[in-house]
């Protein structure tokens, strides 16, 4: 006999939580398996049903099935008659077969094979419902011949040429479309980092070129749908059809798909033009080509990696106690959160005045000059090579392998993570007047040289440019960065460039500047 939808989710769940339980977490997170909560399956389903043309026999597939939350919630939300089919893939045994076992009685085929190896179908077993939530595997994690299967497979199920960066979620989202009949409505719960990154482009470019996309939600990060996965996650929704002229998408974001916080109609236009989608529908606009932007005065670029900061990273005190010589290292700032303001200040020698003072080995000595001339530091280099630092993947494609990358010290820099929050701006802008340089924890603001040259005349000019990077409406930044879960924002130097400097371009003195550059299209090519 049947169980009772609560009962069976109920049931559902229990083997969901020992079959999590059995596996490591980062096991887990290897094979992208987060499980979607009953709560969230159930918001989609409900969506789907208010999509679903109801004269029309369901067909359903769900490519990543796991346990099942998706037709947990398709036969809580569907009448059983309006249900003809239903298949669900799932590559692990570990959750198929008992996932099998649990729906043995009901419609429900599930396939313990790779959807991406599966054969599709022809065309009249072919589904008009897929939902999906594809695992989230990083670009990391598959092996060099896997990526390249899978890259081949994409391009002839649905033309994408995908991005050799791209995550495991789109490859299943590109290779679905030979699944589907005509007019078919798809729903797929993915990251939303998608929108904002690189490799994304291929997967927007589907959404606008070959499919009907009509919907897009994006959850507020600060409420994470996911409990073991920090990642912000979207919806998206779409038809396989050609889509409409003057087709516009809804985007929505924060609250449910039934009721978001903000939505908007936006042009697909407006899309195809946009390299970043997740400020959508906050944003009624995006900037016009001619619009001055950071990168027109400053090249920004990320700060320096050492290969281990805890051996190339030494306190004052560390660096006295082994009597290195100070000469073979320069001075360098702390983490962020070791600034209590948002201005460094420097001594008479220009190392920054903090209570954490940190400097950096740099030498371009070669390590028998060092040995010679330095013996204390030649030690401590002998010290690295035994600890195994020199064999680091960076450490020895460097020349000599204790040579950092150029970054000198700047006067202007950027915290490079941040949350949003009432007390705290997310990103800071910090004026340096030391000549320390900074790690990666940073971003970098270089002037261009008409910047510098006027700096260079005019020393106030330093603080009017420090005084409008604080001014930036902090909605400009996080437009063009990205946001994970729990609300945590990254920004990459490029995404800084493309902040809008409108008011820095007045207050600069009338001297020639670089000529503004016009904004790409979201189709240009880009690198993988």
């Amino acid at each position: 006999m049947m169980k009772t939808y609560s009962e069976q989710e109920n049931r559902r769940l229990a083997i969901q939580s020992g079959l999590d339980a059995a596996k490591s977490s980062a096991d887990r997170n290897r094979m992208g398996q987060f499980a979607t909560p009953t709560e969230l399956a159930t918001q989609i389903l409900e969506y789907a049903n208010t999509r679903f043309d109801n004269a029309e026999p369901l067909r359903f597939i769900d490519p990543a099935i796991g346990t099942g939350s998706f037709y947990s919630a398709l036969i809580n939300v569907f009448p059983e008659s309006k249900v003809k089919r239903a298949v669900g893939y799932e590559v692990d045994p570990h959750y198929g077969q008992p996932a099998t076992d649990l729906w043995r009685d009901t419609l429900l085929e599930i396939r313990i094979q790779d959807f991406t190896s599966a054969m599709p179908p022809l065309s009249a077993e072919k589904f008009n419902l897929l939902i999906c939530n594809p695992p989230y595997v990083r670009h990391h994690h598959i092996d060099a011949s896997e990526k390249q299967r899978l890259k081949a497979q994409v391009r002839l199920a649905s033309g994408i040429n995908m991005n050799g960066l791209a995550g495991l979620y789109c490859y299943f989202l590109g290779l679905s479309h030979q699944w589907m009949t005509r007019g078919g409505l798809a729903g797929w719960l993915v990251p939303s980092e998608f929108m904002d990154v690189n490799y994304g482009v291929a997967v927007k470019r589907y959404l606008l070129e070959r499919v009907n996309l009509l919907h897009i939600h994006r959850f507020d990060p600060s409420e994470v749908q996911f409990g073991d996965a920090l990642v912000s996650s979207s919806v998206v929704w779409f038809t396989r059809d050609k889509p409409p002229q003057d087709h516009k998408v809804r985007m929505s974001y924060g609250g449910s798909l039934q009721n978001p916080k903000l939505e908007r109609l936006v042009p697909a236009e407006t899309l195809r033009l946009d390299r970043k989608w997740t400020h959508h529908p906050m944003k009624d606009y995006f900037n016009e080509p001619s619009t001055p932007k950071l990168s027109d005065f400053f090249t920004i670029k990320r700060g320096l990696v050492t290969g281990h900061n805890k051996y190339f990273i030494l306190p004052i005190e560390e660096i006295e106690k082994r009597d290195l010589p100070l000469e073979a290292f320069r001075p360098i700032l702390p983490s962020p959160r070791y600034l209590q303001g948002t201005r460094v200040l420097a001594d008479g020698s220009g190392n920054p005045v903090l209570d954490r003072q940190l400097f950096l080995l740099d030498c371009k000595l070669t390590e028998r000059e060092i040995k010679e001339r330095l013996p204390r530091l030649g030690a401590y280099l002998e010290e690295g090579k035994t600890q195994g630092i020199a064999d680091r993947y960076l450490c020895r494609h460097r020349t000599p392998w204790y040579a950092q990358e150029n970054r000198p010290a700047t006067p202007f820099l950027c915290t490079y993570l941040g949350r949003n929050n009432k007390n705290r701006q997310p990103f800071r802008f910090i004026l340096n007047d030391s000549n320390a340089t900074a790690p990666n924890v940073y971003l970098m603001l270089y002037p261009k040289p008409p910047i510098e040259h006027a700096i260079a005349e005019s020393p106030e000019l330093k603080y009017q440019i420090w005084e409008f990077l604080n001014r930036i409406d902090t909605r400009d930044v996080l437009s063009q960065g990205r946001v994970y879960g729990g609300g945590l924002y990254k920004l990459e130097p490029k995404e800084l460039g493309r902040v809008k400097a409108t008011e820095l371009a007045s207050v600069l003195p009338k001297r020639p500047l670089q000529q503004i550059s016009t904004q790409p299209t979201l189709f240009e090519p880009v690198s993988a």
